[in-house]
């Protein structure tokens, strides 16, 4: 798909904004109270986060390819990432990561956000390992995989820089694992 021709998909199918303030400030209730059940267990809350995004790509998707009107499937994973960058964010975040850093193997490469909606208001825990150890913003890494398996790819993702810990820029990387067969469920004997 035309770079262009994405951006406008992405623009027309945009989702006008319920109020950005309150999907921030409620995501990062949802963050301050894994956190306290978790017991400040930042690994752990970076699981869950992930979790949480897997559960909803796996439905997000749909809503996706219903606004984007583009059931053609992309030719291959760089189409895939400028798609999921310049229509995916735009549509429900209103923003457009860059496709940057492509692996010769074409494999895999970073979203780098110039702006994070939900790092707005956010105020970490002050104990001297949220900076290091809590990516705050996880949850997308979980929606990006469990959206993209429902179109046949297996992915990892995961933040390597956030704005939040001190970095210049927030910065996800992901990485095509495989394309998934259609498997016909078991034959009843």
């Amino acid at each position: 798909m035309a770079a262009s021709k994405a951006s406008r998909v992405g623009e027309e199918a945009r989702i006008d904004k319920v109020n950005a303030e309150l999907v921030t400030l409620t995501y990062g209730t949802i963050v301050a109270q894994l956190c306290k059940d978790f017991e400040y267990d930042y690994a752990e809350v970076n699981k869950q986060l992930d979790k949480m995004g897997y559960n909803i790509g796996l439905r997000l998707i749909e809503d996706y390819l219903a606004k984007s009107n583009t059931m053609k499937r992309c030719a291959n994973f760089r189409e895939t990432a400028d798609v999921i960058s310049r229509i995916g964010f735009k549509i429900f975040l209103n923003i457009t990561p860059q496709v940057t850093s492509w692996t010769t193997d074409n494999n895999q490469f970073s979203l780098v956000f110039d702006e994070n909606p939900f790092a707005d208001f956010v105020e970490l825990p002050d104990d001297g390992r949220a900076q290091d150890e809590l990516w705050y913003s996880n949850i997308l890494c979980g929606v990006l995989r469990g959206a993209l398996e429902m179109v046949q790819m297996q992915v990892e993702a995961h933040f390597v820089s956030d704005v939040l810990r001190g970095n210049d820029t927030t910065e996800m990387r992901v990485t095509l694992i495989r394309y998934i067969d259609d498997e016909l469920p078991p034959e009843d004997d």
